[in-house]
């Protein structure tokens, strides 16, 4: 009887909410009953390569060491004459290379001081620094890294001071006086450090052995000299000439008045012609020898013979009543 009156119940129920949602309703509450069923392995030659992500954390480090090696750090750099001797405070000139040639073989110039010690900013790398100190100069290799960079450089310098006279201590004029500085060595070999130097002029030197000339007036009195620069130490030195000064002057009589407008030549033993003026009374410097001298006014010429010894300056004088 219950039975009945269910299945009755039932079918007023379809009838209601029409047999095709009764299904779905129906199919659907057993579906949820059924538990889901797990994914297939997909096969091993369809699997994605793997990639290599970079994270945040290695991203920010990468960029944290290019940016420390690009910061300019601080550099300090000092010279010294010796090893045991105090800093050099002032007169250096200090040129920073970079470490590598570029292209064109040269190395770029990166920095520049003109004192004593001096403080920089380079960013980290290889450098070059040469330091000069008159004509003392040195070059260092300088690597710089991130922090406190200090490169103190040992010069091993000494100095020169020169002068001249003539044989017998007499004396030259600072203005007819004139000193070059040559390395030692022949051929390619011998290096030009300073020319026209005036005497008694302190000039600093690397240690070692130089080639020294002086020129006493511009023709032929000339002297050589080996000289030896100790570190730390002022070197004195004279050199003694052959040579004398001599001043021409064409008279009509001995101890006369000088003839003005006289065309000059002076010629050597051997035909050369070494000096060349016109004037009443020139003057110039000529080493120990015999000369032929010509004075030519208007359209006669003068001559005289001298020999000229080492001594004080000396007159010259050419008569007009000799030829």
């Amino acid at each position: 009887m219950r039975s009945a009156r269910l299945l009755a119940i039932l079918i007023g129920l379809a009838a209601a909410i029409g047999p095709s949602n009764f299904v779905q309703q129906a199919v659907a509450q057993d579906s949820a009953e059924i538990p889901p069923l797990p994914r297939p392995r997909p096969d091993r030659g369809d699997a994605p390569a793997a990639q290599t992500v970079t994270g945040p954390a290695e991203s920010t480090a990468t960029e944290a060491i290019a940016a420390i090696s690009s910061v300019p750090q601080p550099v300090t750099l000092t010279a010294r004459i010796t090893a045991d001797g105090s800093t050099i405070p002032e007169g250096l000139v200090w040129r920073i290379f970079e470490g590598a040639p570029g292209e064109d073989g040269e190395m770029a110039l990166v920095a520049k001081a003109d004192n004593g010690s001096a403080e920089l900013e380079l960013p980290p790398g290889d450098y070059v620094v040469h330091v000069a100190y008159g004509q003392a100069q040195l070059s260092e290799p300088l690597l710089v890294v991130p922090g406190s960079n200090t490169l103190d450089v040992i010069l091993d310098a000494g100095a020169l001071r020169l002068n001249s006279a003539v044989t017998g201590d007499v004396p030259i004029s600072p203005a007819l006086l004139k000193f070059d500085i040559f390395t030692t060595g022949g051929g390619t070999d011998r290096a030009l450090i300073a020319d026209d130097l005036p005497p008694n002029e302190i000039i600093t030197l690397n240690a070692g052995t130089y080639e020294i000339v002086s020129r006493f007036g511009a023709i032929n009195a000339m002297v050589r000299a080996d000289l030896r620069v100790e570190p730390g130490q002022l070197t004195d030195a004279t050199l003694y000439h052959h040579a004398a000064e001599i001043s021409l002057k064409l008279v009509s009589e001995e101890a006369g008045e000088a003839i003005a407008d006289v065309e000059w030549t002076v010629k050597t033993a051997d035909g050369a012609t070494i000096f060349s003026e016109r004037g009443a009374f020139p003057s110039t410097v000529l080493a120990e020898g015999e000369y032929l001298v010509l004075a030519k006014l208007g359209d006669q010429v003068y001559n005289r013979q001298i020999q000229v010894q080492p001594g004080s300056p000396r007159e010259v004088e050419v008569l007009t009543t000799a030829y």
